[in-house]
């Protein structure tokens, strides 16, 4: 093998192999073979952030999964609240994957302003409510603080506040109902953030404030809730631990994961994944086609050198060796090319945010990088071992060369 080493190191470093007629073809090659690696690692890389900044916006806002009244499930709105009761509690404690549990409410209600109004839920949390979900997504102020008194703090969307013609620190009335019979409950509410989740169907349409409020104009007691709203670990996992929860929880409550009530975005995001295969393909293809027009010239222009190594004793598997070696230098040169170039796009994407998105399309405002070792690893040896793969049969041509015959071909 040092034999095959050395000679297809000074194949590679040779002067004359640098200005050889094959030169422009392994240099296109080392292009095409760096290209696509930059397009695999952008479409997998902007494909699967843009799949997680979905899956987070959306679970962020709703919880991955919730656990309400049935008669409740024809309405956002809690109508019926649920007990929670020890052994509720303990049940849902025993279940892996659980990360975090919190009481909330819906409720709907109108904003009423001097100028204006608008119709939406209002969502109640309680002081043990995570807010580090929706954190990211403020764009102004600070999240509500709410504890054992009744906070009139809310927080609205950037949208409303466009709308209604409020800001932080402004106060507004809100005006609920409980039935249709009963008398209007008007509750005097004041703006200490603003967020922007890029859903007009969660910025449209919810606000979030003190629980208690709801529960004194539902006359819920104090273990009881509108539903309890989960948080897991392992996204990967929801529908199995949707399953475990239903089993656990007593028959009048229900369980929905956000796959199942935002199901037509998940269906969609989902094409994303056939998306990113059908370029994967279409790439390896591309750098497969090259790296064999690019052997099938070294051998055509080797043909002499394959013809007098053959002469001095040298068998067919250390020729293709020494082809092979010089292949594999052309496919690394070219990944190492294009993972320098595509990583650092793509950090430069992750950094600066360059490249800028519809947001009612996409439902973020610029595209979203993610970027992870082990997919960069894999791609990686998947390319090399495919291209390599794919060149191992025209290495045949070697054996089908007669050393007389090749000797007289220059």
């Amino acid at each position: 093998m040092k034999l095959e080493f050395f000679l297809a190191k000074r194949i590679i470093s040779t002067k004359a192999y640098k200005s050889s007629i094959s030169a422009p073809i392994i240099k296109i090659g080392i292009i095409a073979i760096a290209l696509s690696v930059i397009v695999m690692l952008i479409s997998i890389s902007t494909g699967i952030g843009l799949q997680n900044e979905i899956r987070d916006k959306i679970s962020a806002f709703n919880g991955h999964i919730i656990i309400s009244n049935l008669d409740s499930n024809n309405s956002d709105e809690s109508n019926l609240p649920i007990d929670i009761t020890r052994d509720l509690l303990l049940s849902l404690d025993s279940i892996n994957n659980i990360k975090s549990i919190n009481q909330i409410a819906l409720k709907f209600g109108i904003i009423r302003t001097p100028d204006n109004f608008d119709g939406v839920l209002f969502k109640g949390v309680d002081s043990s409510y995570n807010w580090n979900n929706i954190s990211s997504y403020l764009s102004k102020g600070f999240v509500p603080e709410i504890s054992k008194t009744t906070s009139n703090q809310v927080l609205i969307s950037d949208n409303l506040s466009e709308k209604l013609n409020l800001s932080v620190d402004d106060s507004f009335q809100m005006i609920f109902s409980k039935n249709l019979e009963a008398r209007a409950i008007i509750r005097k509410f004041t703006i200490v953030g603003l967020f922007d989740s890029g859903f007009n169907e969660i910025d449209d349409n919810i606000i979030f404030g003190d629980i208690k409020h709801l529960k004194k104009i539902n006359k819920w007691k104090d273990d009881q809730s509108g539903s309890l709203e989960i948080f897991i670990n392992d996204f990967s996992q929801i529908s199995e631990t949707t399953k475990n929860i239903y089993l656990s929880t007593p028959n009048q409550y229900n369980t929905v994961n956000v796959k199942q009530k935002y199901s037509s975005i998940f269906d969609w995001i989902k094409i994303f994944d056939k998306n990113i295969i059908a370029i994967l393909f279409i790439m390896v293809v591309v750098c497969s086609i090259n790296i064999i027009s690019v052997l099938l010239v070294l051998i055509l222009e080797r043909t002499n050198m394959i013809g007098v190594l053959k002469s001095l004793g040298a068998n067919n598997y250390s020729i293709k060796t020494i082809f092979l070696i010089i292949v594999s230098y052309i496919i690394s040169l070219g990944l190492i090319i294009g993972n320098v170039l595509g990583l650092g796009l793509l950090f430069i994407q992750k950094q600066f945010s360059i490249i800028k998105l519809d947001a009612e399309i996409y439902y973020t405002t610029d595209v979203p990088v993610y970027l992870s070792f082990n997919y960069v690893f894999l791609l990686n040896l998947f390319t090399f071992l495919v291209c390599l793969l794919c060149v191992l049969l025209p290495s045949y041509l070697i054996s089908k060369i007669s050393p007389i015959n090749s000797i007289k071909f220059r």
